[in-house]
């Protein structure tokens, strides 16, 4: 499973790094806001552990983020506050669980393996390796797109487009929200390299009457199912 890690104390990043790669897991670490979210939205972990005092922006604004992107995954908060107040906040911000600073490790290895199982259990369309849309079958761990049994070949910029697309299928997304989630938040918004790239996708899939990719006008795009 992947892991982030979102800690601004290298002492303390690196004890849950080394302890979680013990454990078989991916660990990226974050050591700020900004980072900690530009590296969910680039790249969604199976599991996120947080902490409250960051700098940038605190742990309550990057759940906060977080949760527009993925409102299930399991998110663990870290605090050395004890304060009620902090705990409730957090867990009504949509935190899974809180472990107050210090800590066992062991304590929060066994929260990790709890909230994974969980994972586990999730729908397997949610997190499958394989994603499906209509007549869309799109492989993500053979990096492979086949349209009606034919392969597709597409970059991977156009895999990362379509993977954004099919996992959001039936919503209208904005330029911006693609741009963050596929480029990351530190690319150009007055760019049109979205658009570019949704040209190229409706090419490949022989869309060209955008019936399947739909321009929403004002609004942004939308993948549907049909």
């Amino acid at each position: 499973m992947r892991i982030l890690v979102v800690e601004d104390e290298p002492l303390i990043a690196s004890f849950i790094e080394k302890g979680l790669v013990a454990e078989g897991h991916a660990i990226e670490v974050a050591a700020d806001g900004p980072t900690a979210v530009g590296a969910f939205v680039s790249s969604p972990a199976d599991l996120v552990v947080l902490d409250v005092m960051l700098p940038g922006f605190d742990g309550f604004e990057v759940l906060s983020q977080i949760r527009q992107v993925d409102p299930l995954v399991p998110v663990i908060m870290l605090t050395a506050r004890g304060d009620v107040s902090d705990r409730v906040k957090g867990l009504d911000l949509g935190a899974t669980d809180y472990v107050v600073k210090p800590f066992a490790f062991a304590e929060l290895a066994a929260r990790v393996r709890s909230h994974l199982r969980t994972v586990d259990r999730a729908s397997a369309a949610s997190r499958s390796d394989v994603l499906e849309v209509a007549n869309l079958h799109l492989d993500l761990l053979r990096r492979e797109l086949l349209l009606d049994d034919e392969s597709i070949q597409l970059s991977a910029r156009e895999f990362a487009l379509l993977e954004y697309l099919m996992r959001h299928r039936g919503q209208v997304l904005s330029r911006q929200q693609i741009l963050d989630g596929v480029w990351g938040i530190s690319h150009d918004p007055r760019s049109n390299v979205v658009d570019v790239y949704i040209r190229y996708l409706r090419t490949k899939l022989r869309d060209e009457d955008a019936s399947r990719i739909e321009t929403v006008r004002g609004m942004g795009y939308r993948l549907v199912d049909r």
